[in-house]
């Protein structure tokens, strides 16, 4: 069973409430900035922030691929045997998503990160693989039962411009956004429209990953301060 998620986080810079945006589900060609206007505008008030899932930014992008059009190198299927799969995503371990991998980051630099992952592995280190590939390595999402068709049969990059996509959105809505790839495990944020704002800050909030992709189409949300 799904854990229930709190609908206020309390951080050490006060206590936000989370409130998921119910949408459409969004695909290639579609005008991002002006969706979110019209999901989000009859919902902020002043002092809202809007966060946007990086996979809803990614798909409008043409940045989703269906599995049965990947053909995987040779390597990709090689380095996906070793890549530890959890129960709250396949990340790279399979050949689809380890080939857009390398795609994405480059050969030298993905095999860069598997010689670090290994030795990692070895002295009982986490992570070290992801930290040596980058973000366009860790934002790569690949097939789950739980993401809304027909994206559970797709492979997911990481968006492009999440930064300036950011500031565009938030010109348009007249607040801060942000474009953030967060999961049970943590989060990043991709993409900020003011830099003022600590990312470290937005995580915090969002630590929990308050949105759902499944049946509840929220792909993104408002961050409102309620003390």
């Amino acid at each position: 069973m799904a854990k229930v998620k709190e609908k206020v986080m309390s951080t050490a810079k006060g206590n936000y409430e989370r409130i998921p945006v119910k949408t459409k589900v969004f695909v290639d060609g579609d005008d991002l900035v002006g969706l979110v206007d019209q999901y989000t505008k009859e919902l902020l008030q002043d002092g809202d922030m809007v966060f946007i899932s990086e996979k809803c930014v990614a798909c409008t992008q043409g940045r989703a691929i269906p599995m049965d059009s990947i053909q995987p190198s040779a390597l990709a299927k090689f380095l996906s045997r070793f890549v530890t799969k959890t129960p709250h995503g396949i990340g790279l371990g399979i050949p689809e998503t380890m080939h857009y991998a390398i795609k994405e980051c480059g050969t030298f630099r993905i095999l860069a990160a598997a010689a670090a992952g290994a030795l990692g592995k070895l002295i009982g280190r986490k992570g070290w693989f992801y930290i040596v590939a980058g973000p366009k390595a860790s934002s790569i999402d690949g097939p789950t039962p739980n993401t809304i068709p027909p994206y559970n049969h797709y492979v997911v990059l990481g968006p492009e411009r999440p930064n300036e996509v950011a500031k565009e959105i938030s010109e348009r809505i007249g607040h801060p956004v942000f474009i953030v790839d967060i999961n049970d495990l943590g989060g990043n944020i991709l993409g900020s429209s003011d830099p003022a704002i600590d990312n470290s800050d937005i995580v915090a909030i969002l630590k929990d990953n308050p949105l759902g992709q499944d049946h509840e189409q929220t792909p993104m949300g408002i961050i409102r301060k309620v003390d």
